[in-house]
């Protein structure tokens, strides 16, 4: 876990970095003839960096200090030196990695530090989880974004852990913490509004998912002291925001990739340039280890034209500041960390050595470390579902003639994990609505796998594309569920049962086989095993999952996020359909009323 305090130097440490940055002692180790990005100036500096023990000393025109034969030196002639990258906003849970396991992938390519919020961790296993997601012995730096609320809305879920919300406030005084994870930004309840005043008074930051908001919805946001949106998808969206003092961190997912629209036209963005850092948010280990971490938003940026200089600060001195971590990293400059990175090429942000705390960790792309980290076997068998399940539980009964069809509400997906609603007309058999593939509204359901009862939630859904088969898996944001999208209720069922036999991950089936399979046993969110095989593992199921017809380049990504009810405009739950705006329950059935499911809306 990654306290700050322990992170500043020590009185011992500070007597001796005075000491060699005035001569009176010689560095550990220096790095040589590089081109050094300046700590407070937009400049590259021809400077040498001196290293002592953990942080650095002092930043010395080239040569100012003599080589000697006892100081270890790395020759960075040629290259740049920058801080190694921040991931200003992310769920390890969903690159599908362990926390030991994203360190090796991650480090190797510059980024040294990501601020989580693990809310998966939080629904599986409670307070506990959250821990496990901030510890690991490889050099990656883990900070904390407490989990506002676990499950996120109970009238809405049943969810998995509870954690009281007196443990919620208390975290956000722990050392490890930087700021409060995303909320809901529809709920003006009075337990929330409390859980921002305890963050402000902690001075911690506050993360916003403004899941496209605009004018009062927004403004009502960001009064209760949000300070920065990961959500920001558009120029106007980013400019509207950073007009109200917001922190844009802009995402570079699974889901989607904001830095196209959003540097696409760098004239109109420009003011806003100093307000932007960067996360992957939800990117899964393929993505993480074919396009990059926080190395990809920098190549984007030089590639849309950003100065290289700004571009870099965008991923390091600029979310260092606004997190309030400079004193400590983010910064090349006396007594902080000498977490750096030499760089080649500026366009091509790809370094040729990290270091971590003084120490190299990676060459080439390549981690000099291993990942030892022992997880606690209550991590495991997480999954809890009845060993009989009933294929009833998928069912959407309507009244109706023989050869009828009934209106239904349903979602279309669009931008990633955003969704429309719009109405579908669909056949009944034997008094069952069916999925109808021809214009790909296939049915899809949230399965309680927590307490062992398979609570079932169902909708409708378009932009899977399957032409057969069903794809499942368990980690339904944000309360970990099995989510499930098919064209029939058999094969939806074969897809969950291998989900229970394989005790979590995802899993595509087709005419009863299993022709796509990601075992993630770490809570049904994660592997343990190497990244790289994790990765494969992911490429082969996504390409069975395409060869059924779907057009989604990460399908079971963006299918952890259909259920999601705080983004429009609507989700679904074990409970039931929830229109995000006014988050409540709406029937599926049309004209059905709005109370079908049985629940009165009314936040607890």
């Amino acid at each position: 876990m990654t306290d700050k305090t322990d992170l500043y130097p020590t009185v011992a440490e500070l007597g001796r970095l005075r000491a060699v940055a005035v001569g009176a002692e010689t560095p550990d180790l220096i790095v040589r003839g590089g081109l050094v990005q300046s700590p407070g100036t937009e400049e590259w500096l021809e400077r040498d960096v001196l290293v002592a023990g953990r942080h650095i000393a002092a930043l010395t025109p080239w040569g100012h200090v003599a080589a000697t034969p006892s100081v270890e030196e790395i020759d960075a002639s040629g290259c740049h030196v920058v801080p190694t990258f921040i991931d200003a906003h992310l769920h390890i849970e969903y690159t599908n990695l362990t926390p030991g396991e994203l360190g090796r992938l991650s480090v190797a390519r510059g980024t040294g530090t990501v601020l989580t919020d693990p809310n998966g961790a939080a629904n599986v296993w409670g307070a506990r989880g959250m821990d496990e997601l901030l510890s690991t012995t490889t050099p990656l730096h883990i900070f904390q974004q407490v989990s506002p609320k676990t499950p996120g809305a109970p009238y809405l879920e049943r969810g998995g852990a509870v954690i009281p919300e007196e443990v919620v406030r208390g975290r956000l005084w722990d050392d490890v913490t930087t700021n409060l994870g995303e909320g809901n930004p529809f709920d003006y309840g009075e337990e929330s509004t409390g859980r921002f005043r305890e963050a402000l008074a902690a001075g911690r930051r506050i993360t916003g998912h403004t899941a496209a908001q605009t004018n009062e919805s927004l403004w009502g946001y960001l009064a209760a002291g949000v300070g920065d949106d990961h959500n920001s998808a558009t120029i106007d969206e980013v400019l509207e925001r950073v007009r109200l003092g917001a922190m844009i961190t802009v995402m570079g997912a699974s889901l989607t990739d904001n830095t196209v629209p959003i540097f696409s036209d760098l004239e109109r963005v420009a003011p806003a340039l100093r307000s932007l850092c960067f996360c992957a948010d939800d990117k899964h280990a393929l993505d993480l280890s074919t396009e990059g971490h926080i190395d990809h938003h920098v190549r984007q940026a030089i590639r849309f034209g950003v100065d290289p200089q700004l571009a870099y600060r965008m991923a390091t001195t600029q979310p260092a500041a606004y997190y309030r971590l400079d004193q400590i990293l983010g910064v090349l400059a006396p007594s902080r960390l000498a977490d750096l990175q030499i760089i080649p090429d500026l366009a091509e942000v790809r370094p040729s050595v990290v270091l971590v705390e003084g120490r190299v960790v990676a060459r080439e792309g390549v981690a000099l470390f291993t990942n030892t980290d022992e997880l606690p076997e209550w991590m495991t068998d997480t999954v809890h579902l009845p060993e009989t399940l009933d294929p009833a539980m998928f069912d959407v009964r309507a009244d109706a003639a023989e050869g009828g069809r009934v209106r239904v509400r349903a979602m279309e997906m669009y931008k990633g994990y955003f969704k429309h609603a719009f109405e579908a007309e669909l056949d009944v058999v034997d008094g069952r609505v069916q999925a109808d593939t021809a214009t790909d509204v296939l049915k899809i359901a949230v399965v309680d796998r927590h307490h062992g009862e398979a609570l079932t939630g169902i909708g409708f859904v378009k932009g899977f594309g399957l032409s057969r088969g069903a794809i499942a898996i368990t980690m339904n944001c944000p309360n970990m569920n099995v989510a499930v999208v098919g064209v029939d209720d058999a094969e939806m069922l074969h897809a969950v049962e291998e989900l229970r036999s394989m005790q979590g991950g995802f899993v595509t089936v087709a005419d009863g086989e299993v022709v796509g399979r990601v075992p993630l046993p770490v809570g049904g969110m994660m592997s343990a095993a190497p990244f790289e095989e994790t990765a494969d593992a992911l490429r082969r199921a996504h390409e069975a999952t395409h060869a059924l017809g779907c057009p989604i380049p990460s399908p079971y990504i963006i299918l952890s996020f259909v259920g999601l009810y705080v983004v429009p405009d609507l989700g679904i739950t074990e409970l039931g359909l929830i229109d995000a705006a006014t988050q409540s329950f709406v029937d599926v059935l049309l004209p059905g009323p709005v109370d079908r499911c049985g629940h009165d809306g009314e936040d607890s």
